[in-house]
């Protein structure tokens, strides 16, 4: 199960990094802070996912 979160939470940061870098190319502010949002959501299942980690290890 922590294998598919981690997994979900990469997949997030990649496509919200791709959508925050089309946005900016082509001056789509929206798209681009969707983006940024986007991947900060994964940064944040990404970080829980390695708090999880510690107290497992």
């Amino acid at each position: 199960m922590a294998g598919d979160q981690k997994a979900k939470a990469k997949k997030e940061q990649l496509k919200g990094k791709a959508k925050e870098t089309t946005g900016r190319t082509i001056g789509n502010e929206e798209m681009a802070a969707k983006g940024r949002a986007e991947k900060a959501k994964g940064d944040a299942r990404q970080a829980k996912e390695k708090g999880k980690d510690v107290f497992r290890g």
